[in-house]
């Protein structure tokens, strides 16, 4: 058979024709996409159930996201440093504190304050899990446990960004039962004196506060606030993560770390006290993975419309249109399920388990979204230039810190069955 040319219209031509250089030396084909608008998500048309200043506020977070962070977060992320340059920027946003009210805080109802949340994560979720522990961790157990003296000397600056919180619950021996913690508090004097290791700790090796949960000689949990600089306090950054790699995440040791007696928060006296703050990080959390599927979602999209393979665009393929498809029916469905999660917590109805459920099934379709998209962008979506790379990394991490996928089942569970399985135990024993 006589060797033919391949044409323009020749499949394998066009193959050939996108792999290879343009006349400048540069690979053709698509630059890495910007992030889509909110409308290309909002498929419900959500958004019209907002206030004006609820659209202004996720318009604003979202633009400075795409302008300050975006741009720059790639490089910080593979060198494992935290972008330090963009504190101050952030505090120009005045979101610090979430729905912390008064004492400088927006006090942001929880759905403004889930919306704000979800642009920082469509961002990076690196970013977002600072100021998720800053403001729903740190400053949450200053403003729902501290005494109000407490709340007038940390909180303001707090939410100026001068001070910046962490929150050290977790220990190397205790995850998912860090009820069982063994850090102490002995009183001595007008001191405490804090002994003991905590692992995980973002933030901590800068932060100027850290609230640290450890056992009295009582037998009971309290919150110690432990500032920057106190001798015995030693944070060193766990290295060689693969998941939110700006995130500053610390191993501590406290050796003798005397904590003066007012800087107990005046209102623990039990471990279910920290359920309270935990309660409202668990749902910033469930926000975040909305927000990583959104990105996930509007890059595949974008990359869909412009990539061209065969002599058409990506999007015009059944296969990808039904991925498309199932990826907004799921982000559909989580953004449902939170605006009616945030208007129950808005009204006062507290509840663990339906956060947890809310936990338990966002980032369970964040992970599944990521990874079709990532799929999707074939091999340039292992590259940080599309972001979605990143996300797939991160949301490794979101799936896991404040109970895992199994956890939260478990605390569902335990509500819909009236049966604790986290440590079964026979009837009768």
């Amino acid at each position: 058979m006589k060797a033919t040319q391949g044409t323009a219209a020749d499949p394998a031509q066009t193959v050939l024709d996108n792999a290879l250089p343009d006349g400048d030396g540069e690979p053709s084909g698509v630059e890495p996409p910007v992030l889509g608008g909110p409308e290309q998500t909002d498929y419900y048309l959500l958004d019209n159930l907002l206030t004006d200043e609820q659209r202004a506020l996720r318009k604003k977070v979202r633009a400075f996201m795409d302008a300050e962070v975006t741009p720059i977060i790639n490089p910080y992320w593979e060198r494992g440093e935290f972008p330090f340059e963009l504190v101050p920027k952030l505090a120009q946003l005045d979101i610090a504190g979430f729905q912390i009210s008064g004492h400088g805080s927006p006090g942001m109802s929880n759905l403004t304050a889930g919306l704000v949340i979800l642009e920082l994560a469509r961002g990076d979720l690196s970013i977002s899990t600072f100021m998720g522990v800053h403001s729903a961790l740190a400053m949450m157990s200053v403003g729902l446990l501290g005494s109000e003296e407490q709340k007038q000397r940390f909180l303001p600056p707090m939410a100026r960004l001068e001070k910046i919180g962490a929150f050290g619950l977790t220990e190397p021996a205790h995850g998912t039962d860090v009820v069982n913690l063994e850090a102490t508090a002995r009183r001595d004097g007008d001191c405490y004196v804090l002994n003991g290791h905590k692992r995980w700790i973002g933030n901590a090796t800068f932060a100027d506060y850290v609230i640290i949960w450890a056992r009295g000689d009582d037998g009971h949990v309290g919150g110690y606030v432990v500032e920057k600089g106190t001798p015995g306090f030693d944070a060193r950054v766990i290295t060689g993560k693969t998941a939110l790699r700006c995130v500053q995440n610390a191993q501590i040791s406290l050796t003798d770390v005397r904590v003066p007696a007012e800087q107990r928060l005046a209102h623990v006296n039990t471990f279910r006290d920290t359920e309270k703050v935990l309660l409202a990080s668990r749902f910033c959390v469930a926000w975040e993975s909305i927000g990583a599927a959104v990105a996930g979602y509007e890059t595949a999209l974008a990359y869909a419309r412009q990539r061209k393979q065969f002599g058409m665009p990506l999007a015009a393929f059944q296969l990808v249109q039904y991925r498309l498809s199932r990826m907004l029916a799921d982000i559909t469905d989580m953004l449902c399920m939170q605006f009616r999660l945030s208007q129950l917590l808005d009204q006062g109805e507290y509840s663990m388990p339906r956060v947890a459920l809310a936990k338990m099934h966002h980032t369970e379709r964040a992970r599944a979204i990521l990874a079709d998209a990532r799929d999707m962008l074939g091999g340039n979506g292992i590259l940080l230039d599309y972001h979605v790379a990143r996300h797939l990394c991160d949301i490794e991490a979101i799936d896991t810190y404040e109970g895992t996928d199994t956890v939260q089942a478990l605390i569902v569970g335990r509500d819909i069955t009236g049966h604790n399985a986290f440590v079964p135990v026979a009837p009768g024993h």
